[in-house]
């Protein structure tokens, strides 16, 4: 029996994390009928599907699939069902103050227990808070750091659930400030203190799993260390989208900056789903690379055929004229002849900037290749061939065997060599 319930576990955990998922894209579906029926009301100060909503949208979609995904294959991993978690409550509170605007404020009394939900909705930040932090803190592997750090896992949950309890009876704020609290009870005002005590602590889960991340990363090696890069990627592209806002903002410049920032914020769940799964774990470095070459060549390239139209245009088609369609075709032959011996030199260049391990190993193998055409001497060749196994693979020892053209006869170990 034991055995026949640990076979349907995972089945049933990926049923429970599925329909999880459904019941979240349902909110979403709730969350758009709801902003429409508030602009329709004349209040679309209370919308909720702005423009930037988009990119809100596309970080909770993301948090919820990447759980769902992780809790189907890996039901006791708690990570899986802390991201779905994550992602529901963000959906949840965009319902509830869709459902508590439109019943408080555009249509009052249109919708029963109204103002229950505007309770909830007043401080659904803390557990979405607190999923994130824990999120945080249990990955890669499922557990905190070390068990010195399980008393702050307990401490941040107990603070998060303190928070929601102090806070509940508050008046409300705005957009419901003129709105009763059917929470309220006479000693509210007392609560305040603890009320903010546990905020602190509970807002503080975020930061503190982060700063576990580095911790982790520190002391962690092999495939923790690569899963952990996986995260520090994503990571470094959020903070780098979130400085790009930032100029953007004070320089003035229009731009979708919540679907910018969205879409950064959604490859937070990705990376960590990779680096949970292990899903091509060592090819990070590969696909860094490649990014960087291929984003600089497109960049080489684009600047090239401009230039060469632009100079077409201007010697052939006057300097207000157009470059004529000859001019534009020579561009686009020029761009596409240079398009390989560019990728090549961009490639290498990239690769001797930021992965210097793998340009010394490819140069010391076209090295050995070239003397291996001249070489007949089988000692030198062997001294060669483990030399260049030591420098490219690093192994801790390393042993040539050779076979005889006997094969009656033992196969002996040519040469051996240990690295230091």
């Amino acid at each position: 029996m034991a055995v026949t319930e640990a076979a349907w576990t995972p089945r049933r955990s990926g049923v429970l994390a599925w329909a999880l998922w459904t019941l979240g894209l349902l909110g979403l579906a709730a969350v758009a009928w709801l902003d429409r029926l508030v602009r329709q009301a004349g209040r679309p100060d209370l919308a909720l599907w702005t423009a930037d909503a988009g990119g809100e949208t596309l970080a909770m979609v993301s948090a919820a699939t990447v759980g769902a995904v992780l809790a189907g294959r890996r039901p006791r991993h708690p990570v899986g069902w802390l991201l779905l978690a994550f992602g529901l409550s963000l959906i949840a509170a965009g319902v509830a103050r869709g459902y508590a605007g439109y019943g408080l404020l555009a249509r009052p009394g249109s919708l029963p227990a109204a103002d229950l939900v505007a309770a909830y909705d007043q401080h659904a930040g803390i557990p979405t808070a607190a999923c994130l932090g824990f999120v945080l803190l249990l990955t890669p592997t499922g557990s905190p750091p070390s068990p010195r750090w399980r008393w702050w896992a307990w401490t941040a949950a107990a603070a998060g659930v303190v928070a929601m309890a102090a806070w509940l009876p508050q008046p409300f704020i705005e957009p419901f400030g003129s709105v009763a609290n059917p929470l309220t009870v006479p000693a509210a005002d007392r609560l305040l203190v603890v009320a903010w005590a546990a905020l602190a602590v509970s807002t503080l889960a975020i930061p503190v799993g982060a700063w576990s991340l580095v911790a982790r990363f520190r002391r962690a090696g092999g495939v923790e260390r690569q899963q952990l890069r996986w995260l520090a990627l994503a990571a470094t592209l959020l903070a780098a989208a979130a400085l790009g806002i930032l100029v953007l903002l004070v320089a003035g410049i229009e731009a979708p900056l919540g679907w910018i920032y969205g879409a950064c914020l959604a490859l937070l769940p990705v990376a960590t789903g990779a680096a949970i799964l292990r899903y091509r774990l060592y090819d990070l470095d590969q696909i860094i690379t490649r990014t960087l070459a291929y984003g600089l060549l497109t960049v080489l390239l684009g600047l090239g055929y401009g230039g060469l139209v632009l100079v077409g245009g201007q010697v052939f088609g006057g300097v207000a004229g157009e470059p004529p369609s000859w001019a534009v075709a020579a561009a686009t032959l020029a761009v596409a002849a240079g398009f390989q011996p560019a990728r090549r030199r961009v490639q290498d260049l990239v690769d001797r900037r930021f992965n210097r391990r793998r340009y010394d190993a490819a140069r010391t193998i076209e090295a050995f290749s070239a003397r291996l055409r001249q070489q007949v001497d089988l000692d030198t060749l062997t001294a060669d061939l483990l030399a260049v196994v030591d420098r490219t693979v690093q192994p801790a020892r390393s042993t040539l065997w050779l076979r005889p053209p006997d094969p009656s006869a033992p196969t002996v170990a040519a040469a051996s060599r240990q690295r230091s």
